[in-house]
C-alpha cells in the first residue's frame, strides 16, 4: 500500500514516528516534508499530499499539524479528497466506514499518545457503502458542479 505523508513544523516529530511505524508494517511511504521543526506553512505540504491521493498515485494520505485542523482544511480544498481529523480510533474507523475518507489527519497535540491505535483502526476499516455511498456520492456530485 502506498501512503503519502506530510506535516508542518509542529507535526514533524509525530510524522516521523508515524512514518517509522508504517514502514515497519510494510507500507510504502512518500514523505512530502517538512523535514525539521523550522516554522513553515502547512498548505505547502497538505496540497501535494492531497493532490497525489486525488490523482490515484497513493492509496491514502496522512497529514499532521499541531491541531490537525489546518492540514484537514487545506486538503479538503482538493477535488476528490475527503480528509478527516481523527483524534481517537473510533473516529478513524467511522471516517473510513461512513465517509470513505482518503486522508487521515492527526493532531500532534491530541493524538501523539494513541497514534498507533488510530492508524490500526484506520487501516483495518473499510467503506461500508449503502446509505453512506449515497452521501459520499452527493459530495462528489457537488464537486463536479464547480
Amino acid at each position: 500500500m502506498k501512503i503519502a505523508i506530510g506535516s508542518d513544523h509542529a507535526g514533524f516529530e509525530l510524522k516521523e514516528k508515524v512514518k517509522e511505524y508504517l514502514i515497519k508494517k510494510g507500507f510504502e511511504i512518500k514523505d512530502f516534508g517538512t523535514n525539521s521543526k523550522e516554522s513553515v506553512d502547512y498548505p505547502l505540504f497538505s496540497f501535494p499530499v492531497a493532490e497525489g491521493v486525488a490523482k490515484g498515485e497513493f492509496d491514502f494520505g496522512i497529514l499532521v499539524c499541531f491541531t490537525g485542523n489546518g492540514m484537514t482544511i487545506a486538503a479538503n480544498k482538493v477535488k476528490g479528497i475527503r480528509a478527516a481529523l481523527c483524534l481517537n480510533p473510533e473516529m478513524a474507523k467511522l471516517a473510513r466506514q461512513h465517509n470513505n475518507a482518503n486522508i487521515l489527519s492527526l493532531s500532534a497535540k491530541f493524538s501523539s499518545e494513541n497514534f498507533k491505535e488510530i492508524l490500526e483502526s484506520w487501516f483495518n476499516s473499510e467503506f461500508e457503502g449503502g446509505r453512506h455511498k449515497r452521501r459520499v456520492d452527493k459530495i462528489k456530485e457537488y464537486e463536479t458542479r464547480k
